[in-house]
């Protein structure tokens, strides 16, 4: 037997397969050469760590949940589609009663005008003094300036001012003595509604003489 067949690996020297052994209860590892478990092959309860398996009646309870949710969900909805509805209704029953009351009152102002202008025309039918034809009929249109002030309606000034493109509408220009520019005519009045221009004035606007050389154009 040759030499190197007595030799034998030292006792002290570990192998690759003794190189992991599992702790003892004490904490110290056993002498036995126990193979680390390989990842294949697992335990069914090591597989199944962390995983949330519900039961048949967990998933049902939470169905019910969610379906009790969607139907209040539901009913939300469509209350919220009834409110809108009725709001709609009710801003559109108060937009048309606020008109019907402006249409109302105006009414209610000019009425009385037309009284008026009818009986000054009975007294002219019947024979009356012009004279007093024409106070009555002066003081019918002086009544309906009032109203129409009452409604918030004001007249544009026109006459003897300069031409305003915002509230004038020349129509017109004539030879004048006065400035070049300055509203000489009004064809119609202009009014205003609250401030706010309810429909311009219709004027003649002055221009020079053709001596004194040809003035601004309005247009």
């Amino acid at each position: 037997m040759s030499e190197s067949d007595n030799k034998r690996p030292e006792a002290s020297g570990d192998t690759k397969e003794d190189s992991w052994r599992p702790a003892t209860a004490g904490g110290e590892p056993s002498s036995g050469g126990a193979v680390p478990p390989a990842a294949g092959n697992a335990t069914p309860a090591d597989a199944g760590q962390g995983i949330d398996r519900k039961s048949p009646e967990g998933m049902r309870q939470e169905l019910e949940q969610a379906q009790a949710e969607a139907t209040k969900l539901r009913e939300q909805l469509l209350r919220t589609a009834a409110d809108f509805d009725n709001f709609r209704k009710r801003t559109r029953r108060d937009i048309e009663d606020a008109q019907r009351k402006s249409v109302e009152r105006a009414l209610l102002e000019v009425l009385p005008v037309s009284d008026n202008l009818e009986r000054a025309v009975q007294a002219a039918q019947q024979g009356g003094d012009t004279a007093s034809v024409i106070e009555g009929v002066t003081m019918v249109l002086r009544f309906f300036e009032d109203a129409l002030a009452r409604l918030g309606v004001e007249r544009v000034q026109s006459i003897g001012q300069p031409f305003d493109p915002g509230v004038h509408e020349a129509v017109q220009q004539v030879e004048s003595e006065q400035s070049p520019g300055t509203v000489v005519t009004e064809m119609t009045p202009g009014y205003r509604l609250n401030g706010k221009l309810l429909r311009p004035a219709m004027v003649a606007v002055a221009r020079a003489r053709a001596s004194d050389g040809a003035g601004p154009q309005v247009h």
